[in-house]
């Protein structure tokens, strides 16, 4: 499947199959993609964490406003969370990158302050997001990523101490009767006139 063909065909799923689970195979896939997305200096500044078992993500689920159905439909569910904890932050890239990237840092990043660093340890968890759900894609998998969660509730469920979550995907197969899926919706996209600008 070309990538084209695959940006037309995968969608936010609404509604799965809650008898088809994902295999570990291809969870384990998933897992070794994301520890290979692309990051600025190769900051990392995240942690991934996947949850099938189907108590913790009801419990999840209940702290997630209206996408608590298609959490608890889903066979896992995916938390994406960054580093809020710069001082850890630190010392971690000091013991793992090169020089020229933790000089960066320090030249370009630090003196912007802690609300700043924050905010671009984010922006490299939002990068992860789109290579996860392209690879997703690609796999024959369904997905929907969810801003609509309680961060503070899902930390405090996952026992997080260095890292804030920041948004999860449901992962899983689609309900036939899906009604958001392009079969059936079609995708709707701003013109390329409105968004695409060549010199």
């Amino acid at each position: 499947m070309s990538f084209l063909t695959l940006a037309e065909s995968r969608y936010s799923t609404k509604k799965y199959d809650a008898e088809k689970k994902v295999s570990e195979d291809l969870i384990q896939e998933l897992k070794t993609i994301l520890r290979l997305s692309p990051s600025s200096i190769n900051s990392q500044p995240w942690k991934f964490i996947f949850v099938g078992d189907e108590a913790l993500k009801r419990n999840l689920a209940a702290v997630s406003y209206f996408n608590e159905a298609k959490i608890n439909e889903a066979s896992h569910l995916v938390v994406f969370s960054a580093a809020d904890d710069i001082e850890k932050f630190e010392e971690k890239i000091q013991q793992h990158l090169p020089k020229g990237s933790v000089d960066y840092y320090h030249t370009f990043v630090k003196p912007t302050g802690s609300s700043q660093i924050k905010s671009w340890m984010k922006n490299q968890v939002y990068l992860s997001l789109g290579f996860f759900l392209s690879a997703a894609a690609q796999m024959g998998l369904d997905s929907t990523p969810m801003e609509g969660i309680q961060p503070d509730l899902y930390r405090k469920i996952l026992g997080l101490s260095h890292h804030q979550p920041l948004f999860a995907v449901a992962l899983g197969y689609r309900h036939p009767e899906d009604g958001n899926q392009p079969s059936l919706h079609a995708k709707t996209r701003l013109p390329e006139t409105q968004v695409i600008a060549s010199f």
